[in-house]
Formats: structure tokens, sequence, C-alpha cells
């Protein structure tokens, strides 16, 4: 019987959404009948598809076993639902940060594509430590928790040249200032040095009408599953999955439409330096 001890992980979206395909254009079973083969309720059988309940390494193994997939490739898939299934840092949480931050990490690290778009602020996989600090301080956290929020932003960008990201920034984000003139100009720098880095950063003008787009998200792209949505809000983030996400491929396009490209980006980002 499938584990119910264990909430579901992101990643567990991943592997069921992998074990659906292989159920479709491997087998001829209907989601009863392959529920009935392995003894498990339709139920089950159903959140484990929908990423909706955690699933062990075991249990792949009884799936792929009862849909007769050859030896050597079972093998294969159970070795990386069993890397799918490793801990990260987020599944032991910092006391004082948020659960929040850890969710969007998992997130991030079973992505292969993300895209920020932020209205207000330098994206969390952006942010230098000082403006992260003077970000939590103006928020009326203490500089211990504060020290916390910076090491847990600096594991979240371990992800920055493993994946595909790109950056869209509100120009008025950039002259935003968080913390001193000195780390304000840091910061400025530091997204100029992004590019190096191969990190596309477009920019976002200001005046623009951006109402459709006026709130910060990341589009986030993973293998075998669709695309998931993170918009922030107050406190935390909504997680927006299959139809809900939709709406925002035409986002993305109004994005690319209105935005600087990564060379003006970065006329602009110098033009921004020389005046702050």
């Amino acid at each position: 019987m499938p584990n119910k001890r264990q909430p579901p992980r992101p990643r567990d979206r991943i592997i069921g959404a992998r074990l659906r395909a292989i159920r479709l254009e491997r087998t001829t079973y209907r989601l009863q009948q392959a529920a009935d083969v392995l003894g498990w309720g339709l139920a089950t059988m159903s959140r484990i598809e929908n990423g909706k309940r955690h699933i062990s390494t075991e249990e792949v193994a009884m799936i792929l076993t009862a849909y007769r997939i050859p030896a050597a490739e079972r093998e294969e898939i159970i070795k990386e639902a069993r890397a799918e299934n490793a801990s990260g840092w987020w599944d032991r949480p910092l006391p004082g940060i948020p659960a929040e931050m850890g969710t969007i990490a998992s997130y991030e690290a079973d992505a292969i594509s993300l895209t920020d778009w932020s209205v207000s602020l330098v994206p969390g996989l952006l942010q230098i430590e000082d403006y992260t600090t003077a970000l939590c301080r103006s928020d009326g956290l203490s500089t211990d928790v504060a020290k916390l929020y910076c090491l847990a932003r600096r594991r979240r960008q371990k992800i920055l040249g493993t994946v595909d990201y790109t950056a869209y920034i509100s120009e008025t984000a950039l002259r935003t200032r968080f913390g001193s003139h000195e780390a304000h100009r840091a910061q400025i720098g530091h997204l100029l040095q992004a590019r190096e880095r191969g990190i596309p950063i477009r920019v976002v003008p200001e005046h623009l009408p951006v109402a459709l787009i006026s709130h910060s998200w990341l589009y986030m792209t993973f293998p075998h599953t669709t695309p998931v949505v993170n918009v922030e809000i107050a406190g935390g983030g909504v997680y927006l999955h299959d139809e809900q996400a939709e709406p925002y491929v035409a986002s993305l396009a109004r994005l690319d439409h209105i935005a600087l490209s990564t060379a003006e980006s970065q006329t602009r980002l110098r033009m921004i330096l020389k005046e702050v």
C-alpha cells in the first residue's frame, strides 16, 4: 500500500506524470485496472499520478513491474526516481524562515526553465546579500533572521547555471533603493555582470502599460509534466497548475514584446547605475 505518512513533494508531480504517461503509452490499462492489478484503491492511484501524494522508490518499482517495463529500462527509471526522492536543503528548513522558501526551492531544483517577472523588487535569485538584508530590515525582521534569509537565498541561487533562467525586471524595481547607496549600486552592478554568467536580464521600462502583468510571478517548466506558476502574495506564494497556469503563456509573450532586449537592458542598467 502506498505510503500515507509523508506529504507530497513538488517533485512527486513529475514522477506521477511520468508514470501516467507510461501507463497510457505502454499499457492498455485504464486507471481502475492499474489500481486493481496493484491492489490499490482508485483514489490512491489517481492521487499518485497527479502528484497529490508522495510515492516511494519501491512503489515506483511496483508500478513499473505491473506495467511490464523491461528490466534495464525499469532500473533506469527507478534510479531517476531515487535521485528525485533524495532530500535537499529545503527538506531541513531553517528556523525562522517560512516553509514557502523551501517549497519554491524544491520546485526550482526540478525545473528545466525558470522565467521571473518582478514588479517591485530584484528577483530573489539575483539579490546580493546587502540587498536582501536591507529588504528584511525594512520588513522589521531582526538582524539574526535577516542573516538566515541571506543563507536561504544563497542556497536557492546555487540553481543558477544549472537551469535555463531569464529575469524580466521592471525599471521601477531597479530604481527602488533598499539599503545604502553603495548597496544599491552593488546590486545594479551584480545584474550587469549576470550576462557574463549566461543569465539574460530584460528590463521593462517605466510608464509602460503592464496592467495584465502587474503582479510578480515565476513561470517554471518541467520534464514530463505541465508548467507551474508561483504567484507572489503577501506572506508567501500561490502555485498555479495546469489550466490555471495557461494564461501566463500569453503574459510571457506580452513581456517579451514590451521588454528591452538584453543588449538594450544592459545599456539601461548602466544608465541607472550612473544615476543612482
